[in-house]
């Protein structure tokens, strides 16, 4: 949520991110809004003071002035009354447009309606040739007995799956060696929980906007898409202590989303689906854009690296505005190179928010002034299963049918080639 203040001053800036973003909001009408919020409280506050005084006089009156004083407080009281009934309303319809108002995007995010025109800015490695006909995941995972599509629509509807044997051995050696690398990063690992209340979802920007694509609960709460949300409200209204160094973390949790929106599209194996597994990394930093620039690169870069010692083909790019959520200031997103499709597919996506959650939650710190400020909130995702599998899978298949495993992964996996099972 962006400070009142700031819209109010930076008016045009405001309504120039959110057509970058493609966002509708009418910030027109929340300044017409914010008046009339601030002159009701002004009038209620006059009123209260007014109410005290006659009490006072109440207090000290008697006989017939006395029941005029006290007819008059009544009359003052049904005022208040009304007034605070209307600024209820005001208030309503103020924290409704405020939840619409999105982050205004960094400079050099670039122009663009969707992520087709997201803009590539670093290739590393080429993408996987084979002299054979190449199967897909779906086909080398049925095969290998790595997974079983069918029985997972049977017992878990559209989008399910299985893993089994040498599938969730592969699954399980991801997140084996991502704990690895990225806690040697200097982030702190935790096990986060999935089933979150609302608060923590308006808080970083999932709700209301987001409602379609989550799963909810018969008593209002919901199951998350990334541990982000779970992460986000661990210090929700707290003073933390940034004065050393940003709070990092590499959360672990399980994820639904329920891809309301994209039925129909990317529906074969294991590019969507409904439930999975993410290491997340969270960031926690100073209120500076130079420091949420730095670290933004920094946690990007942990993702790229771990890319890399899978040594799968990748590329990062560099998100349009139309293809940036509410609350981010700038995203990229590292994609791999899915020979089946021969193309790239979106496997992490970093992003910072300047204060945009953390005033939602209520996050604060001290800086060296002693004065209090929101932090500034980052994320990434460190690495999602079972979508990852997928370029795995495709990258390392053999002609035979067999896939090498990754030389990285082979400790974990126990051995370097998942035949048939």
């Amino acid at each position: 949520m962006l400070d009142m203040r700031f819209i109010r001053e930076n008016a045009d800036l405001v309504k120039a991110g959110a057509l970058k973003k493609h966002i509708e909001v009418d910030i027109d009408r929340l300044l017409v809004v914010d008046d009339d919020r601030k002159r009701l409280r002004q009038e209620i506050d006059a009123k209260r003071s007014e109410q005290n005084r006659r009490s006072y006089e109440i207090q000290r009156a008697e006989g017939n002035e006395r029941e005029k004083l006290i007819e008059a407080m009544h009359q003052l009281k049904a005022g208040m009354s009304e007034t605070e009934e209307q600024l209820k309303k005001v208030m309503e319809e103020w924290q409704r447009i405020m939840l619409t108002v999105p982050n205004v995007p960094d400079m050099s995010v670039p122009e663009g309606d969707s992520d087709a025109e997201n803009i590539e800015i670093k290739m590393w490695g080429t993408p996987t040739e084979f002299s054979f006909k190449l199967k897909d995941h779906v086909d080398l995972m049925t095969a290998l007995g790595m997974a079983d599509f069918e029985r997972g629509a049977k017992v878990a509807g559209f989008r399910g799956y299985f893993l089994k044997g040498d599938g969730v051995l592969l699954a399980n050696a991801v997140w084996q060696l991502a704990l690895k690398h990225f806690a040697s990063k200097g982030l702190l690992p935790m096990s986060v929980p999935s089933l979150v209340r609302r608060e923590a979802f308006l808080g970083t920007g999932y709700l209301p906007q987001g409602e379609e694509d989550l799963y909810k609960t018969q008593n209002g709460e919901y199951l998350a898409g990334t541990a982000e949300v779970a992460m986000m409200a661990y210090y929700m209204n707290e003073t933390i202590d940034l004065e050393k160094q940003p709070t990092q973390f590499l959360a672990f949790s399980p994820c639904f989303r329920r891809e309301a929106g994209a039925h129909g599209k990317d529906v074969r194996g294991l590019i969507r689906v409904h439930e999975f597994f993410k290491w997340e990394q969270l960031v926690l930093c100073r209120a500076e854009h130079d420091e949420s620039v730095r670290l933004h690169e920094f946690i990007n870069r942990n993702v790229e690296e771990f890319i890399e010692l899978l040594n799968i083909p990748y590329h990062t790019v560099i998100n349009c505005g139309g293809d940036i959520g509410l609350g981010q200031v700038k995203k990229y997103d590292v994609e791999l190179w899915v020979p089946g499709e021969k193309t790239y597919r979106e496997i992490s996506s970093a992003s910072y928010f300047h204060d945009f959650q953390t005033r939602r939650l209520n996050i604060r710190y001290r800086d060296t002034e002693g004065i209090l400020r929101f932090a500034h909130s980052l994320n990434s995702t460190a690495i999602a299963t079972p979508r990852i599998l997928v370029s795995i899978v495709e990258n390392y298949q053999q002609e035979d049918g067999t896939i090498n495993v990754p030389e990285a992964l082979v400790p974990y996996v126990g051995k370097s080639v998942i035949g048939p099972a």
